[in-house]
């Protein structure tokens, strides 16, 4: 495993209607994800608005690049249906160096 900063995983959860997908495609085709992984069927308990819900997610893990998270933000707000998407980002401080090149040359240009 090699060393290196820059690197970041981000965390979104979205209803499990397609719209995963839909936000999925777009942050791949604008180069801000090299990758995103598409976890169907999580089930999300949560608080909104004093009440405890509960429902159907698809939890997407994007891999990108640090510079490129604001953007990212842009355009998960401009696609995503909640009013407060979820968005976690963790730093990825190494791994495969053949991986981290893949995601640098899948990324924006």
């Amino acid at each position: 495993m090699e060393k290196r900063e820059g690197y970041a995983v981000l965390l979104v959860t979205a209803p499990a209607d397609g719209a995963g997908e839909t936000i999925a495609r777009a942050l791949v085709e604008r180069r801000l994800a090299a990758c995103v992984n598409r976890v169907p069927g999580i089930r999300s308990v949560y608080r909104w608005e004093g009440t405890i819900e509960s429902g159907g997610e698809d939890l997407l893990i994007v891999k990108t690049a640090a510079p490129l998270l604001d953007r990212l933000e842009e355009t998960i707000r401009e696609l995503h249906p909640y009013e407060v998407p979820e968005m976690l980002v963790l730093p990825i401080d190494g791994g495969s160096a053949p991986y981290l090149d893949w995601i640098a040359a899948s990324l924006e240009e």
